[in-house]
C-alpha cells in the first residue's frame, strides 16, 4: 500500500524545504521497515482548518500503526506563509521496552528556528540506542544549540535541539534525525515483547505525554485558533494520547 505524502492534495509542497524532506523521509523509512496499517483518528481531527491572527491555519495528520507501534503520528501545519511546522511521535505498544521517537521542526520566513529530535527513554535507554545515537551526533557540528524547556527532563542525553545556522546545518540535522529513526525502526523490529514490564512502560509513556502536554507555545497557538476546549482535546487525543 502506498502512503506517499504526494498521493493527496497537501500543504507539504508549500512548506520549508527541510520540512518537506524530513516528512517524506519519515514516511519512506516507515514504509521500508514497518508493517504499516491505518490508524483511525477522530473524523474531525485528521484535517483541520482555522484562522490565527488573520492567517489561514491548516493542520494535516497522518497516522499509522504496526505490530510494534500503537501509533505512528506525523503532523504538518502551516499558518499563512509565515509559519511551518512538522511534528512526529512514534508510540510503542506497552509490551515493548522501546524509547519514544520524536522530532519537531518550526520554520518561518525561510528560516528554521527550532529543530529537535530524540529517542526519549520511558524507563532506561538501551545500550544499543545510546551507542547509535552517540555515533550519529559525533559526526555533526552545530553553532546554535537551544535550551530545553523546564519539562525537558523526559529527553535523553543525546537529544539534539538546535537552530540550524545555514543549509549545511539543516543537512546535518536531517542526517541525525534519519540516523535516529533508522536505528529505532531496526531495533524495534527485532524487539521482543516483555509483557511483565507493561505497567512500568506505560507509566513511562504517561510521563512523557503529560510533560509534552505542558508545551505552552503549542497550546497557545491552538487556543488562539480554536479555543481552549478544542486545544485540550487535540493535545490529549491527537498529539499525546495515552494507551488504554
Amino acid at each position: 500500500m502506498s502512503l506517499s505524502l504526494g498521493s493527496t492534495p497537501s500543504i507539504h509542497d508549500q512548506q520549508h524545504p527541510l520540512i518537506q524532506r524530513l516528512a517524506q523521509a519519515i514516511e519512506d523509512t516507515w514504509q521500508a521497515h514497518l508493517d504499516l496499517e491505518p490508524y483511525t483518528l477522530p473524523e474531525d481531527l485528521g484535517y483541520v482548518e482555522g484562522r490565527l491572527e488573520g492567517e489561514r491555519l491548516v493542520i494535516e495528520n497522518r497516522c499509522y500503526q504496526s505490530r510494534v507501534f500503537r501509533k505512528l503520528h506525523l503532523e504538518l501545519a502551516r499558518v499563512g506563509s509565515i509559519l511551518d511546522i512538522l511534528h512526529c511521535v512514534m508510540f510503542p505498544r506497552p509490551e515493548y521496552l522501546l524509547p519514544m521517537f520524536g522530532t519537531d521542526l518550526v520554520g518561518g520566513r525561510g528560516q528554521i528556528s527550532a529543530a529537535i529530535v530524540d529517542l526519549s527513554p520511558v524507563i532506561a535507554l538501551p545500550q544499543a540506542y545510546r551507542q547509535g545515537m552517540a555515533s550519529a551526533l559525533a559526526q555533526s557540528t552545530f553553532h546554535q544549540r537551544r535550551e530545553l524547556p523546564a519539562w525537558g527532563h523526559i529527553f535523553s542525553e543525546h537529544c539534539l535541539f538546535v537552530r540550524p545556522a545555514d543549509v549545511q546545518e539543516e543537512e546535518q540535522f536531517l542526517a541525525v534525525a534519519m540516523a535516529y529513526l533508522d536505528l529505532h525502526c531496526r531495533l524495534a523490529q527485532a524487539a521482543i515483547p516483555v509483557p511483565e514490564q507493561a505497567d512500568a512502560i506505560l507509566a513511562g509513556q504517561r510521563t512523557y505525554c503529560t510533560q509534552q502536554q505542558q508545551n505552552d507555545k503549542t497550546r497557545r497557538v491552538l487556543e488562539k485558533a480554536f479555543g481552549e476546549p478544542w486545544a485540550e482535546r487535540y493535545m490529549t487525543t491527537v498529539l499525546f494520547d495515552l494507551a488504554e
